[in-house]
């Protein structure tokens, strides 16, 4: 079936008869708004769950409910206002409370093996969790297979271990086997280049305002234990994503 899963028609035939649904939002870019494009976006599929009778949902969030920032983290705290949507419905929903993606890295790809520099606008030497999204998929996974949980609630995936961009760039430079370096890039530098590239103002600011909360500590707000924690180191990450995506 071809379509979009914000089309009412597409989920109600899409989730006939289905008994556990996987639910990842796209980013919108050139949105109108934050609540559009996450909450909105969801409303048919939300609808959709309880007129086809899906029993479980797993859906694809971010860490940061519960702290101070929680309510002015853009496109976090959009993502966390379709966590209470879908899980006002009824369905048993567990949200994956994910950090930010090593793979993201894979954006700066160029950058990485042309100039040894990757940027993000977080201090270097702020440490916070990271995942693969392989680790993300494998938690999904387990979720949709053994089925036996019920109710809404949150799973964290915190990666193995907590990690400052400093930190990052030093496993890099000892992976791929040349200096690599962090360059912070200030949030005004970042709104302007996102603008740049045609994105809407809602969009930009949202992730000026996740960025910044990040750097406040959106994604400190709980503890690794074994229940959270994830496989995946970054150095392993490097080794099996990053080396071969650099020398290919």
């Amino acid at each position: 079936m071809t379509g979009s899963h914000g089309d009412p028609e597409i989920v109600g035939k899409a989730f006939a008869d289905a008994d556990a649904v996987f639910w990842i939002v796209p980013p919108d870019s050139q949105s109108a708004s934050l609540q559009a494009a996450f909450s909105g976006f969801t409303r048919a599929a939300a609808d959709a769950f309880a007129t086809a009778g899906v029993n479980h949902v797993v859906g694809v969030s971010a860490l940061g409910r519960g702290t101070p920032v929680a309510g002015s983290a853009g496109l976090v705290t959009a993502s966390l206002a379709m966590d209470d949507l879908i899980g006002s419905t009824g369905v048993a929903y567990r949200a994956l409370a994910n950090p930010s993606f090593m793979d993201n890295l894979l954006r700066q790809l160029t950058s990485i093996r042309d100039n040894g520099v990757f940027t993000d606008t977080v201090a270097g030497d702020r440490r916070a969790p990271a995942a693969s999204t392989s680790d993300i998929a494998a938690v999904a996974a387990g979720l949709l297979i053994d089925r036996s949980w019920t109710g809404t609630g949150t799973v964290p995936v915190l990666g193995p271990e907590d990690l400052s961009a400093n930190d990052m760039a030093r496993i890099m430079s000892d992976v791929l086997g040349r200096p690599v370096r962090y360059e912070r890039e200030p949030l005004d530098a970042l709104a302007a280049r996102l603008t740049s590239f045609g994105l809407s103002d809602a969009f930009v600011g949202g992730m000026v305002d996740m960025m910044r909360a990040k750097d406040e500590g959106l994604d400190d707000g709980i503890a690794r234990t074994p229940q959270t924690s994830t496989p995946t180191t970054f150095r392993q990450w490097c080794e099996q994503v990053l080396k071969p995506a650099v020398n290919a």
